[in-house]
């Protein structure tokens, strides 16, 4: 497989209003991966995949989409990205195969019966073809957004939180979907609040005050954050568990943070031997074993350290 990047971004940075909101971004991906895009709320996530895909000119920076500058040649970028918004606007009183048809007659597409009856079998809606949009659940409504934004067969996938407020199974079938299409070629750039999700990338890249703090694969990120964990269980004199010690732990030298995993706690830091002088005072009730730091360890870990630049320019 091609391992060019196939986008490549430099120095990306945007304002509204006097506010940098994404602040000399740097991402590359290349063909046929998925990247996850992390980042608390307001991080300027949706902002940089907008500049990404030509809908946004960026006040700084440049850089390429397949081979095509994202300055000068945003409607040839335009019609090789499918771009999946929050709230992906279907029409309710449509059924399925009429919202399809819909959005291959907008991107002016040939064999439009033909695609429209592909999508409908790859992504398993051709039983419900009938139905209308407005009757289906929130996984289902995904599916078929989803199948709208690869009608035209782009050759990039980007997803803004594609997954939020759908249950468990819904996801797992989506992140099959994706990586089905991943196999085929297609890069997918998405940005979700889960870590599991995260973790069926690729590789990830995080953003907070619109920054790039990390960038890599799952242990390129957490080796890079020289954090160290431990994992506590047992019980205290009263009974309770050791979930119990979490906020007192917390405050201890050494300790980044401490949170209950049912009746057991999980402490990280970036100093292993500092990290066991802070549990020892439990050594005699709670049992200490060294853990690997999560991802959401990392994440926590790296947003409190961040800084505001989210500041107005003067």
């Amino acid at each position: 497989m091609d391992e060019a990047p196939v986008i490549d971004v430099r120095g990306l940075t945007k304002r509204f209003g006097g506010r940098t909101v994404v602040d000399a971004v740097d991402l590359s991906v290349a063909r046929g991966r998925i990247c996850g895009f992390l980042g608390p709320n307001g991080s300027g996530k949706t902002t940089t995949l907008r500049m990404i895909c030509g809908l946004l000119i960026p006040d700084a920076g440049e850089g390429t989409v397949f081979g095509f500058d994202m300055r000068r040649q945003r409607s040839a970028i335009k019609a090789r990205v499918g771009y999946m918004t929050q709230k992906f606007g279907l029409f309710s009183d449509l059924t399925i195969a009429e919202n399809l048809e819909f959005f291959a007659r907008v991107h002016g597409l040939d064999r439009r019966g033909e695609r429209v009856d592909e999508a409908l079998e790859r992504l398993g809606l051709s039983s419900r073809s009938g139905q209308l949009a407005g009757s289906l659940s929130g996984g289902w409504k995904q599916r078929l957004a989803l199948a709208a934004c690869v009608l035209h067969e782009p050759e990039i996938l980007l997803l803004d939180e594609p997954t939020a407020g759908v249950d468990p199974q819904a996801r797992r079938e989506f992140w099959e979907q994706i990586h089905d299409l991943a196999t085929r070629g297609m890069t997918v750039l998405v940005s979700t609040h889960y870590m599991d999700e995260a973790e069926r990338c690729h590789e990830i890249a995080y953003i907070a005050y619109g920054r790039m703090l990390a960038r890599g694969t799952i242990d390129e990120v957490v080796s890079a954050s020289h954090l160290h964990a431990l994992q506590g269980e047992g019980r205290l004199e009263d009974g309770r568990g050791a979930d119990r010690l979490a906020a007192e732990i917390e405050q201890r030298p050494g300790v980044a943070m401490a949170a209950p995993f049912g009746a057991a706690i999980h402490v990280c830091g970036p100093d292993a031997q500092a990290l066991r002088d802070a549990v020892a005072p439990w050594a005699d009730r709670i049992a200490w074993r060294e853990t690997k730091p999560s991802l959401e360890d990392v994440f926590i870990h790296l947003m409190r350290g961040a800084e505001d630049r989210s500041v107005a320019v003067r």
